[in-house]
């Protein structure tokens, strides 16, 4: 970041703003869909977009059928691309917009790419239906029926002309961009396949396509997995308002998708124009074909199509100096659906996922027990749930769970009671071992101060009773035969939040070990809300849910029997390093934009996107709270922390946000550094 660009800018982060333009038209009325055009290529500008796309023959409209063949028509359809060309050259957008052309003495279903009054390219049509009530090819010639790759065009001359043009902004590397039309991207192998794998980062449709029943639902299919199987963006407009209506019917459907997943969508069946924009992030686009090595392979097994792709680079103004926030909204828990259905079928899946990984590890060993020490807090209640299911599936009684609490220096009355009251409820075999005793002669054999009356809670006083308590767990699987079931998070191992061995970052299985605390939180809320364990067990979760997440190994209580000692004062809110876990993990992405999507997604606790929390229990936080725990996160994480990673115990990956097994998602030095970026986080203004 230049000291010239804005930190607040979308376009500093490598996020740039598209638009899908859907005007009205008239049909055969070039010179009106000309000023429908320019007004909606203005208010693109005004929102700060740099491109905005077209329907497919929106300068004719798309359904003039042998009224392509009248001169008048034609030449109407050059006149407004003409004066589209000059308003342009005050409005800093990349446009695109379709038209008939006739060249060579063919006609073309044309789309005509321009940038401040200058044609970048035309690309035409390659596919053109002729099958039910498509008839194309009575009027037009497909692409690859031209010799000729340039061509002269109201007074400019030498315009790139082809169906394998690329268009590259030259001071943004990153966006590359495609253009098909329509049909092209309905057929087996669509062009923007190939163009995708020859740099193209955004791919344009350019469409028409009338409407029937279903059509609009394959549509997003179509677009949805075209973008996801190409890694890249994919913006389609489709014709609305004012196409004839003589036989079919149109419903203005345009769409911005971002591998896979859905960035913008207009409101079909519009009476009016309509200019939907969206964010699109070009560094996941670039980080994602980086890790799917299958994408470069597809490059090279391709090479000759690719080989066949053009280049048209030009400069663009991009926005730099202004302050533009994103219009995109990122969930706030990115590991956690904001959508109702879509998190109960989520949580639905995890469980799922946790418990057939359960299950067969407890068959392979052949134990007869699973051991599982429980705390009333979050981690070991979500651990004890998949026991209890995983007893459930093998039709073992859940006496087969031996459960322990074990109480400590600093155990409150509040969780202490939780766990007896959970494992209660559930219907496991309950036991009780009281710590203390071994821990003074642990401390008492090292010396330490606290054996002689001085109230010292140091971190040898905290892990002395992590300590004791795993070792009793092994100690007890051994005397009856089980396995110790884990109950670290994938947050607390991100942020190396665990007692190293013989603590709670080893056990003989892990199921929690790619569960970040904040699905933890909402995966027993949802089995407390639909009673999942039975109505007696959901109000003993529900007061977990409410208890301070603790380790509990410094004593102290306050007036409501709340814990003194809180983890998230450490390490950090454990929502926000979540929100930085998923994209520095998944995506590798750099500090500096990792704070700009944080403070985007968490400066107003007002907007909208919360799943089901409470008015009084959203948080929000500044870029200077944002920087503050970046740092920790990126200190613990990069520098201190790895070499627990290093050996977790066996646990199964669960989200597509990643796992920190080293057999699975990641692999990192031990002895690693973690200055790159630190030295990144210090270009993030205070």
């Amino acid at each position: 970041m230049s000291q010239e660009q804005e930190f607040y800018n979308l376009y500093t982060h490598n996020f740039i703003r598209t638009a899908v333009a859907l005007p009205e038209v008239k049909v055969a009325d070039p010179e009106f869909n000309a000023r429908q055009t320019i007004e909606l290529l203005a208010e693109a500008g005004e929102r700060r977009s740099i491109l905005s796309v077209f329907p497919e023959l929106g300068l004719s409209a798309y359904s003039c059928e042998d009224l392509f063949h009248q001169q008048a028509l034609l030449d109407g359809c050059l006149d407004a691309l003409g004066k589209i060309l000059d308003v342009s050259r005050a409005i800093p957008v990349i446009g695109i917009v379709g038209l008939p052309l006739r060249i060579d003495g063919a006609l073309f279903n044309c789309a005509a790419v321009f940038y401040r009054g200058k044609l970048l390219g035309v690309v035409p049509k390659t596919y053109l239906p002729n099958y039910r009530e498509f008839y194309e090819l009575r009027q037009f010639t497909p692409a690859d029926h031209t010799l000729r790759d340039s061509l002269d065009l109201l007074g400019q001359t030498g315009i790139p002309f082809g169906n394998r043009l690329l268009f590259q902004v030259e001071n943004q590397r990153l966006f590359t961009f495609y253009v098909e039309i329509c049909e092209d991207v309905w057929v087996p192998i669509p062009p923007s396949s190939y163009a995708a794998l020859a740099g193209a980062t955004v791919l344009v449709n350019l469409s028409a396509s009338n409407i029937t029943i279903g059509k609009a639902d394959y549509r997003r299919q179509l677009v949805a997995n075209q973008s996801g199987r190409c890694l890249a963006a994919y913006l389609y407009s489709a014709a609305g308002m004012g196409e004839s209506t003589t036989d079919l019917a149109w419903d203005g459907h345009g769409m911005i998708y971002e591998n896979g997943s859905l960035v913008a969508e207009s409101k079909r069946f519009s009476y009016g124009a309509q200019l939907v924009s969206g964010d699109i992030d070009l560094d996941r686009l670039a980080q994602e074909r980086m890790r799917q090595n299958t994408f470069g392979q597809s490059v090279f097994r391709f090479r000759d199509e690719v080989g066949g792709f053009r280049t048209i680079a030009f400069r663009a103004d991009l926005p730099y100096q202004e302050r533009i926030p994103l219009e995109r909204r990122y969930e706030r828990f990115p590991f956690v659906p904001s959508d109702p259905a879509r998190r109960d079928e989520r949580c639905r899946e995890v469980y799922e996922i946790q418990v057939q990984a359960l299950v067969k590890r407890f068959r392979s060993t052949g134990a007869d027990k699973m051991v599982i020490g429980i705390s009333g807090g979050l981690d070991s209640t979500q651990a004890l749930i998949v026991c209890a299911r995983a007893m459930d599936v093998m039709g073992l009684s859940r006496f087969h769970i031996l459960a322990y609490t074990m109480p400590g220096f600093a155990t409150s009355q509040r969780t202490l009671d939780q766990a007896r009251q959970l494992i209660r409820t559930i219907g496991c075999t309950y036991r009780e071992i009281d710590i203390r005793p071994s821990c003074i002669q642990m401390l008492k054999d090292i010396g330490h101060p606290f054996c002689e009356g001085k109230p010292v809670y140091d971190v040898t006083f905290e892990n002395v009773q992590a300590g004791e308590r795993t070792s009793h767990l092994f100690r007890l699987a051994n005397q009856y035969g089980g396995i110790v079931v884990g109950t670290s998070d994938l947050s607390e191992m991100a942020l190396g939040w665990c007692t190293y061995g013989v603590g709670d970052h080893m056990a003989h299985y892990h199921v929690n070990a790619s569960v970040p605390k904040t699905l933890i939180q909402y995966l027993i809320r949802w089995t407390a809300i639909t009673d999942q364990l039975g109505p007696e067990v959901s109000p003993v979760l529900n007061d977990i849910l409410e208890t301070e997440i603790s380790p509990e190994l410094v004593p102290g209580e306050d007036s409501s029997g709340q814990p003194v000692q809180k983890t998230e004062d450490i390490v950090g809110p454990y929502e926000l390093q979540d929100f930085i876990l998923y994209y520095v993990l998944r995506l590798g992405f750099l500090p500096r934009k990792v704070a700009f999507m944080a403070w985007n997604a968490w400066h107003d606790r007002h907007l909208p996107g919360w799943p089901d929390i409470p008015e009084d229990k959203r948080h929000e936080y500044n870029l200077h709270e944002i920087k503050r725990w970046l740092k920790v996160f990126l200190r613990r994480f990069f520098k201190t922390s790895q070499f627990k990673r290093t050996c977790v115990p066996n646990s199964p990956k669960v989200g597509s946000g990643g796992s920190l097994s080293p057999r699975g998602d990641w692999r990192a030095p031990s002895d690693g550094e973690a200055e790159a970026w630190l030295a990144d986080l210090d270009r993030i203004p205070d």
